[in-house]
């Protein structure tokens, strides 16, 4: 009876090598621009509104930052954990990968609640007027905050993929690690016994030119 060995198909192994390229470039991108768009947005206006002051309307107006300073700091930890992936292997990149989509699911849920926030510009309304209780009138919000949520969004995806796929991606390489381990010495040269200055360069390095013992 004559046994045929199945042979791999080059397309089959070709496949998860695509799909971990493609989805590495897809998160990059996501990450770098999901992180750069956070950035961008929480020092916009998010904002507006009036205070009254000596008898007078008084415009304030309050950019992300002043609203709440989350999304910029995950944007900070996100794009680290995007560089720390490759960093790490296994378990650890695991976890990097789950920072990445908290990060971004963080910048999402902070940006929303801060959409409606008016707490800013009714601490600038009392700053404004000197009157502790005093509140912002005609409040109106701008985009910014949901164009934050879309940074968001995209370090969370960048963060999925790495969970998905980041197993099929490369990491640093191994050259760079340390282990504490001394690194192996050179073998010594071959002196050649007729010529004085090899005699000389191998007795500065401490070796045994004759090879009959130690220098």
């Amino acid at each position: 009876m004559e046994y045929v060995t199945a042979v791999p198909h080059p397309r089959t192994e070709a496949a998860p090598a695509r799909s971990g390229r493609r989805s590495l470039a897809l998160a990059l991108l996501c990450g770098a621009l999901g992180a750069a768009v956070a950035l961008l947005s929480t020092r916009q206006r998010w904002a507006e509104g009036t205070a009254t002051v000596a008898g007078g309307a008084f415009p304030l107006t309050a950019k992300g930052s002043d609203v709440t300073g989350v999304p910029a700091a995950l944007a900070v930890v996100g794009l680290a954990a995007l560089v720390a992936v490759f960093a790490v292997r296994r378990s650890g990149r695991l976890l990097v990968s789950a920072v990445l989509a908290l990060s971004g699911a963080g910048i999402v849920v902070a940006a929303v609640v801060g959409a409606s926030d008016s707490a800013a510009l009714d601490d600038k309304a009392a700053a404004a007027s000197g009157d502790t209780s005093a509140t912002v009138a005609a409040l109106t919000h701008t985009a910014w905050p949901y164009v934050a949520a879309v940074g968001g969004a995209l370090i969370l995806l960048a963060g999925l993929l790495a969970l998905r796929y980041g197993r099929l991606w490369p990491a640093m390489s191994g050259r760079y690690e340390r282990n504490g381990a001394p690194r192996p010495r050179r073998a010594a040269k071959a002196v050649d016994t007729d010529r004085p200055e090899d005699l000389w360069k191998a007795l500065d390095r401490g070796e045994d030119p004759t090879g009959t013992g130690p220098a």
